[in-house]
């Protein structure tokens, strides 16, 4: 019997919508996910999950976590980045198991390429369950040190990660694999418009801007437009940062934007 993903099948789109919260183990600077129990937080997505179900789609929980960490000093390879523990990621996926949910390892790369952290990561991808996150906000070039300076990708480093983790889904018989990509503004990720499809693997641009609701939709729109038909939407939402600048955006509110997100991520 194939693998199937988490809630049945072998496709993400349009069956399911992700919901999730991001973050870290022990500490709440990264992210709701890394605050108490992990089986506290996955129970809190799926009631957030309830109010996301317009167009007749199941939810789909996700964890996602950050894993290669962005650090300020260069550490041993002059990287600017940590990975973590396996015993970490290890707990993180039992405990999506435990609720049926998706795990995403967020990479922030520092001075680190993208493609060789992804295949870091590859005895991880090989599971059914577990997916990619590209943090390009923290891919800094040489002489660039992550938090002092925006980083940023380009179409064509995106579409190499692409077309191996459609080839390593393909190669081991798995389902369709998330691949997130994190945009903050529109210079983060150059020509993103070439952004190919790629068999066997979903992209999904997640829009990250920052504030009140006015100043998130216009970041939406600015961001989407651009967006290739092989890339699907998601919206992030931010517990503290949104609210210092006002209410924190509504699920009604969420599924009113056009193209509709069909990845919400609560940080």
């Amino acid at each position: 019997m194939k693998a199937e993903l988490p809630r049945g099948g072998r496709t993400l789109f349009p069956r399911y919508r992700l919901v999730g919260y991001s973050g870290g183990p022990g500490t709440a600077a990264f992210g709701r996910l890394g605050v108490g129990r992990i089986d506290d937080r996955i129970q809190e997505i799926e009631r957030a999950g309830r109010s996301y179900t317009a167009g007749h789609r199941e939810i789909m929980p996700v964890l996602e976590l950050i894993t290669v960490v962005v650090h300020g000093t260069p550490g041993r390879d002059g990287k600017y980045r940590g990975r973590i523990d396996d015993t970490v990621i290890r707990q993180y996926l039992a405990a999506a198991r435990r609720h049926k949910a998706m795990l995403l390892l967020n990479v922030q790369p520092g001075r680190a390429d993208f493609l060789p952290e992804v295949q870091a990561l590859a005895p991880w991808l090989k599971q059914p369950d577990v997916g990619i996150a590209l943090d390009p906000e923290w891919a800094v070039g040489p002489g660039q040190v992550p938090g002092r300076v925006f980083g940023r990708t380009t179409a064509k480093e995106l579409n190499q990660v692409g077309a191996w983790l459609g080839a390593f889904t393909r190669q081991n018989d798995l389902p369709e694999k998330a691949m997130v990509v994190h945009q903050l503004a529109s210079r983060i990720i150059a020509n993103v418009g070439s952004v190919k499809a790629h068999q066997g693997v979903q992209v999904v641009l997640s829009v990250d801007g920052i504030g009140a609701r006015a100043d998130k939709e216009a970041t939406w729109q600015r961001l989407v437009r651009p967006m290739p038909a092989s890339m699907h939407a998601g919206f992030k939402l931010f517990f503290e940062e949104d609210r210092e600048q006002g209410k924190l955006m509504t699920a009604r509110q969420v599924l009113q934007l056009r193209p509709r997100p069909e990845y919400v991520l609560y940080e």
